[in-house]
């Protein structure tokens, strides 16, 4: 492919990462430091902790007969936001609208989701 050799572009250090955010981590071969084991590459977590250069993730870890959350800091050119939330997001603030507009109205509406129903 055209330009996807050498270092990452500069956007991919500019973006912003709080807590509580969902990251992807792909590790990113030509950047070696603050690089994650194999074993997180493909792996969602939560931001805990914010750094200059890496964030603090939370990742779950099957082991065994349990789920371990593990903590690991990774550089931020092995990361990116991830889109997991993007329509639960995009649900809550549709029903904040509806409850505002129902409010307005005097009357009370129902945002729960409701199963599809037979054919």
């Amino acid at each position: 492919k055209y330009r996807t050799k050498g270092m990452p572009g500069t956007s991919r250090y500019m973006a912003t990462f709080k807590r509580g955010d969902y990251v992807d981590i792909v590790v990113d071969s030509s950047v070696q430091s603050g690089m994650p084991f194999s074993f997180y590459h493909g792996r969602s977590g939560v931001v805990f902790n914010v750094n200059r250069n890496a964030l603090g993730v939370e990742v779950t870890k099957v082991v065994g007969n349990r789920q371990l959350r593990k903590r690991i800091h990774v550089n931020i050119a092995h990361l990116r936001k991830s889109r997991c939330n993007e329509s639960f997001l995009k649900r809550v603030k549709e029903n904040d609208q509806k409850k505002r507009d129902a409010k307005l109205q005097g009357e009370t509406v129902s945002v729960k989701r409701q199963p599809e129903g037979p054919k």
